[in-house]
């Protein structure tokens, strides 16, 4: 019997150290080149087993290796990568689910959580920077053997963040200790302190994977003698090589020459393999230090690079299939039916662009988590054509492109002089989406500001019984607002329906002013009126609304005081129009 490596899927809160324990396994730097150090997309290593054979000598440990090695997947920790990580989840047989002990359990960390238990997929807790525990010396060995050369109250600050992780998982349904506490690792979940800082408790965790992987996975490693099926991690440039598939088999064998089937937002693309390139073991997919091997064959699991003749249409986190003996119909069947998109699309909204199925899926996700609609979702640059479709939506607050990890073409570029549409970039996600809700606030103030400029806003106002200065030609009376705002060239209302006069100026003091609001009391001239026969003391006035501008309103926000007198505009109009206003 044939065994294949497992998978391993690390995954866990953003900056909380999935990227840079990987980096301490294959002894890389890649997380320095991640988009604010945030890991975007999926990336694979092979660790073979002679590394793991070296891991285990360190230990002390004697174990019988049947596994030829583990293939990890990192996959991005933000929560709004919750489809890229169900993808990493769904291929992996174990995970490691890196936790900052500092800070404990994340909201992104309990979402993983929950991915790991609807997937039964068994898993290792990474208690990392441990060497930021006070007093902690913090060395590039296994944990177990650095423990007891800790000082006590260095031992029991570990201790007691430990015991705040066992009981968080016992909140979420996990018994869980120390690895090395553990009789039963069916039964609990492996808690194994670590510093991918300085490689303390790397070599643990590996053992703990080969521990889990070699009892209770055999059944679901033996390799199988059929068509390869896998997942596209990135589609890329290559010099020399034109667009190449970064691709995970997690099933069955690939040869050079086999006919393929890979998804598309369309129909699914059927080509050819023209090449395999495969990393050297401990060397990282996306960015490798050297120069991959081309093979013949490759079987399951690994991490490869496919070259193929036909590339048009291929998009990152697409299924791949290889087509073998099987009937073709039937493969272009399941490949359409696992590239379609589960994002919800409605007649309004932004348009977003993504470099991947994966990412564009995890944007929409971030979006609908804050009520943001999405009227289209594009793979790959901006083009001319998307800016002219953002600017054909109504709501001035959706003429908005969300770009993400991708570049805006030159004609597209010209086309935003013509239109007035806004475009965001970020490398990462929930930057993105937090640029675009802070422009979009700004954006609602300045609308709302120009509406309130155009149209006739609600006013209350009473003539003081002491302050009438002129009874006509005009008429001059102190009044105070009562609500809302008052300005020049507005009618004023009385509570008959009877329209009375126009304000002509407002006055404080020796000051003209362009309009005065709630509580402030003025002097005002109004023309067509004489005190003592349409107007007197004590009376109050509105200021006549238009009906089309008591419509605009509706769109505006007004205060609780300002939609008051509205309404009472509202009701006194009706009596002579009953539909007014509506």
């Amino acid at each position: 019997m044939h065994l294949r490596q497992p998978i391993v899927s690390v995954l866990g809160h953003v900056d909380h150290g999935k990227t840079t324990f990987l980096d301490r396994v294959r002894g890389t730097t890649v997380v320095d080149r991640e988009a604010g150090k945030i890991t975007q997309h999926i990336g694979a290593t092979e660790v073979p087993v002679d590394a793991l054979k070296n891991a285990c000598v360190e230990l002390g440990c004697d174990v019988k290796f049947s596994l030829p090695g583990l293939l990890f997947i990192d996959t991005p920790g933000h929560h709004s990568f919750v489809t890229l990580r169900s993808r990493g989840g769904s291929l992996a047989d174990l995970a490691v689910l890196i936790v900052d002990i500092r800070e404990g359990f994340k909201p992104q960390t309990l979402e993983s959580l929950e991915i790991l238990k609807k997937e039964q997929t068994p898993f290792v807790v990474g208690a990392n920077k441990i060497d930021r525990i006070p007093g902690w010396n913090s060395i590039d060995r296994p944990f177990i053997n650095n423990f007891q050369e800790q000082s006590k109250s260095a031992q029991d600050r570990l201790t007691e963040k430990l015991y705040e992780m066992i009981g968080t998982l016992y909140d979420h349904g996990f018994s869980g200790d120390r690895y090395d506490n553990i009789q039963d690792f069916s039964k609990n979940i492996a808690i194994v302190p670590m510093s991918a800082l300085t490689g303390e408790g790397v070599e643990d965790i590996l053992m703990t994977l080969i521990g889990l992987a070699q009892t209770f996975l055999k059944g679901q490693l033996e390799v199988q003698d059929c068509p390869a099926e896998g997942t596209i991690l990135e589609v890329k440039e290559v010099l020399g090589l034109g667009t190449t598939f970064d691709t995970i088999i997690h099933k069955g064998i690939i040869k050079r020459d086999d006919r393929l089937v890979i998804g598309t937002l369309e129909a699914p693309l059927q080509t050819r393999v023209k090449s395999l390139l495969k990393p050297k073991p401990l060397d990282e997919i996306r960015d490798p230090k050297e120069r991959f091997d081309d093979v013949e064959l490759v079987t399951a699991a690994a991490g490869i690079k496919i070259v193929t003749p036909d590339v048009e249409g291929v998009m990152a986190g697409a299924p791949i299939r290889v087509v073998g003996d099987q009937d073709i119909d039937d493969v272009l069947k399941k490949v359409k039916k696992e590239s379609e998109s589960t994002i919800e699309l409605d007649d309004d909204g932004l348009i977003i662009q993504a470099d991947a199925i994966g990412s564009l899926e995890g944007l929409a996700a971030e979006l609908k988590d804050e009520e943001i609609p999405i009227s289209k979702a594009n793979i790959g640059d901006v083009s001319q054509k998307d800016i002219v479709e953002a600017a054909t939506l109504s709501d001035p607050l959706q003429k908005v492109i969300l770009a993400f990890n991708v570049d805006v073409l030159p004609e597209a570029k010209e086309e935003l002089t013509e239109y007035d549409v806004n475009i965001f970039k970020n490398n990462v996600v929930y930057q993105l989406v937090d640029e675009y809700k802070e422009w979009r606030e700004k954006k609602r103030r300045e609308l709302q500001e120009e509406l309130r400029d155009k149209v006739v806003h609600p006013g209350k106002i009473r003539i003081l019984e002491d302050k009438v200065f002129r009874i006509s030609k005009p008429a001059i009376v102190g009044v105070r607002v009562l609500a809302g705002r008052i300005e020049p060239e507005h009618n004023l209302l009385r509570r008959d329906g009877r329209v009375v006069g126009t304000i002509k100026s407002i006055r404080s003091g020796e000051r003209s002013l362009d309009g005065a609001k709630q509580g402030e009391e003025v002097a005002i001239a109004i023309s067509g009126v004489t005190v003592g026969r349409q107007i007197g003391p004590n009376e109050d006035l509105y200021i006549d609304i238009p009906e089309g501008d008591a419509r605009k309103l509706r769109d505006i926000e007004l205060t609780y005081d300002e939609n008051r007198i509205l309404e009472e505009v509202r009701e006194i109009k009706q009596k002579k129009t009953p539909f007014w206003g509506m």
